[in-house]
């Protein structure tokens, strides 16, 4: 990223990270939560927002005009499972809406510490299920259905499909994870070692405090928690997209090749020089557009 304004946004990324605590001595959930309630980035003028609730769940239909609403995607987003808000998603929501052509369902899934795991997860099975059979024009069967997330939602994804497997129930068409989250033990290389250069997660000391607010003292390699640790076998497709400056690199490195190994068709996209989440940043530098343009292309091929 050698740019002028590649640095720009490098800087701008470490001020968010400043506010939202994540490079502080110690952890402010609450600093998060507020760094994560909204954003500066443009929502597409032509993006359609609706509200809907499922059950007590809250989420809302992203369309882009040319949307098909019987194809279906539900995002789940990232916050360490603690924060996260659905107005901060809208332009990255909406930006995939386009890209794959799809009925986007954002969802405001419960937050740790006040519902720790597997609340989560519990979520993401309703909204996935009830997904389904409706869409934003009412009860209808989907013709195509997806699941998506980034970070905390990357590993909901993966957990959530586990469980629908599991279960023997239906699974979506295809699955992207977006700097997933998947191994919340925090064993993996990248921790480390990726902590200098990725300006979005500058003190990977505060991570257990952040995660035990989640686990509530769950074992931390339990797969609905950290998919890492689990079983790939009858996995749908999955796009794997990270950045090769991220904390989170290896999460995603040791994903792939597990569920290769499990005989799963993985495609796995390690952006050189990019930070954990950097698609959030379209329109203002390629790279995040144009990854975003390949999970279109991805959902599409489905």
């Amino acid at each position: 990223m050698a740019s002028e304004a590649s640095k720009q946004i490098i800087e701008l990324v470490k001020q968010w990270s400043e506010q939202s605590s994540l490079s502080t001595e110690k952890f402010d959930l609450q600093a998060l939560r507020t760094a994560m309630s909204t954003t500066q980035i443009p929502v597409p003028e032509d993006a359609k927002v609706e509200k809907v609730d499922i059950g007590e769940i809250s989420a809302e239909w992203i369309l882009d005009p040319d949307a098909k609403i019987d194809n279906r995607l539900a995002y789940f987003h990232g916050g360490f499972y603690v924060a996260g808000s659905l107005d901060m998603y809208h332009p990255l929501s909406a930006r995939i809406s386009k890209a794959s052509g799809c009925a986007v369902l954002l969802v405001d899934y419960r937050l740790a510490p006040e519902n720790p795991f597997p609340a989560a997860v519990d979520d993401a099975l309703t909204i996935f299920r009830w997904m389904l059979q409706n869409g934003p024009n009412g009860q209808a069967p989907a013709d195509k259905a997806f699941i998506a997330g980034d970070s905390a939602g990357g590993g909901l994804t993966l957990a959530t499909i586990m469980k629908l497997r599991d279960e023997g129930e239906e699974l979506p068409d295809a699955a992207v994870t977006i700097s997933a989250l998947t191994d919340i033990a925090l064993t993996g290389e990248s921790i480390k070692s990726r902590s200098e250069v990725d300006p979005m997660i500058q003190n990977t000391d505060l991570l257990p405090d952040i995660y035990e607010l989640y686990l509530s003292g769950t074992d931390p390699q339990t797969p609905m928690a950290s998919p890492l640790y689990g079983d790939f076998s009858g996995f749908p497709p999955l796009l794997i997209q990270v950045g090769d400056y991220e904390v989170l690199l290896n999460d995603s490195t040791r994903l792939a090749e597990k569920a290769k190994s499990a005989g799963v068709a993985v495609k796995l996209e390690v952006e050189p020089e990019m930070f954990h989440d950097f698609q959030h940043f379209a329109p203002l530098f390629p790279e995040a557009q144009q990854a975003i343009d390949r999970i279109g292309e991805f959902i599409r091929s489905f």
